[in-house]
């Protein structure tokens, strides 16, 4: 927190400057001013599309170079835009974004930003600046590649803003400055893909900041922290979506910005698209809860509105665009109208999440959508403190990478000179008991500024307060990058330095390392996401060479070229079909010669079908749709190298893991708690206690090591990528048990039995609502499998898709909401 004596007399008179804001400033619409039954007048100073392209906005989908030169063009027409590149995409294509803004009015709002966001601003010189300076509002597209309206609207946004003088248009320029970035994507928008060159889902990488797009836009976005931020994308669901969201919201949203986006910009796009006619949908589907979306990490990160828009794909190019503007246009329009109040407002939640900090208060679970119930509330309990322990030296990078991501999101992070006694430390997935953490510790205090962010990402739990899953549940840092920690609640007054600023850790491979094989099973979503995650593991962060072999190489003896072969997640059934019985055969030769296969999930359930394994896995019946679950680790094996006694695991609808002999377990799910642990959603988690997450066996002369789970889910599961690393690259076990042909034929028979979950829509209801269930899902035309499972029925409907692209989703799961609480929980994928 940082006090400053003077700071009405330093700052706000330094951010009234001559000519910065217009007579709009006041932060209100004219009577008669309307942001679109206002005739629009232009200066002429700032070339179309049309002067540029050769065409209107509108007319067709521009490319990434159209896009970039488009806003060239606007940039070197206009005083009031300047261009930025914020990243470069993993094909070297820039992300172009555009400053709209007087240079003068840019400065006084980031200055302005900086000083509402410190708690220690009095809400009288919150008042001060927030009358007289600009709000910083941003608006990005085309996340996902093949959804492009969002960069054509904002292409026409950017022209309107630098051009027009009427004055709706110019209460928008008066009172905000606007970052407008077209293409989030630009690969991705090349490639008409979803997700980038490496196949990932840019929209899930927000927190993790994998991918150098996600991480250059989030540095542009600390540089000019919004108070906004509006993410176009496209669905296949007929109509337009916009916020409320569907629930679950997380706890630590506040409540400044959940009455922005339902009561300020919400209203507002629904009063617009009613007087124009054009059909809408709130409360389905896209909810505000997973900490890696476009809408909620500006939300908890930056305490502002992000929403998420989504448009059908299947109109066209021109009713698209359009509509993108409309509601861009609109909450724009909004903000600039209700300046003063959001910016008080914003100042003042800061305010309030310092104070709520202090008190060690933990906001409570609530849900927005019309009949819903919390079901899950967040605990009483008190948290002051977190503490991020650094004496295993095993973990010194971990625990500096952690650290350097918190820093890099503007918290906190202090460490401790003198040891500390705590009476209530309370370990990760522990009970409560006094202790003493030693000097070098580090201490991110809640009473700060970021207390929502240092909640969402330190937390040991995340009180899924809705059991309907767009997204997975758990994102805990500490168990993610599997270091020690816990938390407190006492008042305590450490001995403390500002924690050092650390670069990223470089990795060190073994000098004398086996050669790798990557095999992707097949095209299917989960195939292309895992090996995409596992490319960019092996490439962009280890840097370690490795051959891609296709399903032809290995038929035609391209295993020999390699000592270990790993096979991502995945559909089983497709990569055993693909190979067919000599490609199957290939592999087990290659294996039984000495080679060492690597199954992560999927690729695990293949090595079951191939007979390389008397491990034996079996559908879950369990609802984990992506939460940490914590398992203990043999110290002894070579895989337990620099991993420590136990590591969480990331569960999602894995197979379940049953080796035939306890020694082939190198990693173990606990019998049962206090040591089984789940961070997130979980049902019927018993099904996993006492199974196995790792197992480790001997194949005749060969290895099979094999993941229940992927131990690289979206590259972010640092913890268990040691695990894998070691699995690539480590030594072999002293012994190895190989197992029986019996065990082996009981392994595949099993194996067999497994479903592919990826892309399939899960259904679980309680006890005798399972035809009631399937018959609101065959009127959509969906035929669904039932399995019984720990809380009733799954029904699963195989093959359904992204829940975004399915253009059932929206009114499906209003019909299965009307089902109340006999629905135990619902999957999207």
């Amino acid at each position: 927190m940082r006090f400053r004596p003077t700071l009405a007399s330093l700052a706000v008179a330094a951010l009234v400057l001559p000519g910065t804001l217009g007579a709009g400033s006041g932060g209100a619409l004219a009577a008669d001013c309307h942001p679109f039954t206002t005739q629009p007048t232009y200066a002429g100073e700032v070339p179309t599309a049309r002067d540029v392209l050769g065409f209107e906005l509108g007319n067709r989908d521009v490319t990434v170079a159209e896009s970039d030169r488009y806003l060239a063009a606007v940039d070197q027409a206009s005083d009031r835009v300047q261009a930025h590149t914020l990243a470069t995409s993993h094909q070297g294509r820039a992300l172009r974004y555009a400053l709209v803004g007087d240079p003068a009015d840019v400065a006084a709002a980031v200055a302005a930003a900086d000083l509402l966001r410190d708690p220690g601003t009095t809400p009288a010189e919150a008042d001060a600046l927030a009358a007289s300076a600009p709000a910083i509002l941003w608006v990005a597209g085309n996340v996902h590649g093949g959804e492009e309206s969002g960069t054509d609207a904002s292409l026409r946004v950017l022209y309107e803003l630098a051009d027009r003088t009427d004055c709706a248009a110019t209460t928008i320029t008066d009172n905000t400055v606007v970052a407008i970035l077209p293409t989030q994507n630009p690969d991705g928008r090349e490639l008409d893909t979803r997700r980038n060159a490496y196949g990932f889902d840019m929209n899930r990488d927000w927190f993790a900041r994998t991918q150098p797009e996600t991480d250059g836009k989030l540095e542009a976005l600390r540089q000019y922290p919004p108070v906004l931020f509006i993410d176009a994308h496209e669905m296949g669901r007929e109509d337009f979506f916009f916020p409320p969201n569907a629930d679950p919201i997380y706890h630590e949203i506040t409540d400044e910005s959940v009455d922005w986006i339902n009561n300020l910009y919400g209203a507002s796009m629904q009063d617009e698209f009613d007087r124009q006619g054009i059909p809408y949908f709130n409360y389905s589907v896209y909810d505000l809860f997973y900490m890696g979306y476009g809408d909620t990490v500006p939300t908890t990160g930056f305490l502002g509105a992000g929403m998420t828009f989504e448009k059908h794909s299947g109109d066209s190019t021109k009713k698209r665009v359009y509509e993108q503007y409309v509601a861009i246009w609109t909450s724009l329009s909004a903000a600039a109208a209700d300046k003063v109040d959001v910016l008080s407002d914003w100042a003042s939640s800061y305010r309030d999440a310092y104070a709520q900090g202090q008190a060690g208060f933990l906001e409570p679970n609530e849900v927005v959508q019309p009949d819903n119930e919390v079901q899950s509330p967040v605990p009483d309990l008190t948290v002051r403190h977190y503490f991020l322990r650094n004496d295993d030296p095993d973990k010194t990078d971990e625990v500096q990478a952690l650290v350097r991501r918190l820093q890099r999101m503007d918290v906190e992070v202090r460490q401790l000179t003198e040891p500390l006694a705590i009476p209530d430390y309370t370990p990760y997935g522990r009970s409560a008991g006094a202790t003493t953490l030693p000097a070098g510790t580090f201490w991110v205090p809640m009473a700060q500024a970021q207390k929502h962010w240092v909640q969402a990402m330190l937390n040991e739990d995340t009180y899924t307060p809705f059991p309907y899953f767009y997204d997975v549940t758990a994102w805990s840092q500490p168990l993610l990058f599997n270091v020690d920690g816990g938390r407190s609640g006492a008042v305590l007054d450490p001995a403390w330095q500002p924690a050092p600023a650390f670069d990223e850790p470089e990795v060190e491979l073994p000098a004398d390392r086996p050669s790798v094989g990557l095999w992707q099973m097949s095209t299917s979503t989960t195939a292309v996401e895992s090996s995409g995650w596992l490319r960019w593991l092996l490439e962009e962060k280890w840097g370690l060479a490795y051959q891609d072999l296709s399903t032809k190489d290995i038929k035609s003896g391209a295993l020999g070229g390699v000592d270990v072969l790993v096979v991502p997640d995945g559909s089983a059934s497709a990569g055993e079909k693909e190979l067919g019985g000599a490609g199957v055969r290939a592999v087990r030769d290659w294996v039984a010669g000495g080679g060492r296969f690597v199954g992560l999930s999927g690729g695990a359930a293949f090595a079951g079908r191939a007979g390389l394994t008397t491990a034996t896995l079996s559908p879950p019946s369990s609802e984990i749709p992506g939460s940490l679950v914590r398992a203990d680790v043999d110290t002894a094996s070579p895989l337990a190298a620099g991993v420590g006694d136990e590591v969480w695991s990331f569960v999602e609808y894995d197979p379940v893991l049953e080796a035939s002999d306890p020694a082939t377990v190198a990693v173990r799910y606990p019998d049962a708690a206090p040591n089984f642990f789940v961070s997130g959603y979980a049902e019927g988690e018993e099904q996993l206690q006492g199974t196995a997450a790792v197992t480790d066996e001997a194949y005749q002369d060969g290895r099979v090591v094999l993941f229940a789970s992927d131990p690289n889910f979206r590259a972010f599961t640092d913890g268990t990528q040691q695990v894998l690393r070691n699995a690539l690259l480590g030594a072999d076990p002293a012994t190895l048990v190989a197992g029986t042909a019996q065990q082996r034929s009981a392994a595949v028979a099993a194996a067999a039995e497994v479903p592919d979950l990826g892309g399939a829509l899960l259904v679980t209801v309680r006890p005798g609502a399972a035809g009631r269930a399937a018959g609101i899902l065959a009127t959509y035309g969906l035929d669904a499998t039932r399995t019984a499972v720990s809380g009733g029925t799954r029904l699963t409907v195989s093959g359904f898709g992204t829940a975004e692209r399915n253009p059932v989703t929206k009114d499906l799961v209003r019909d299965l909401h009307r089902l109340g609480d006999a629905v135990e929980a619902v999957r999207l994928p």
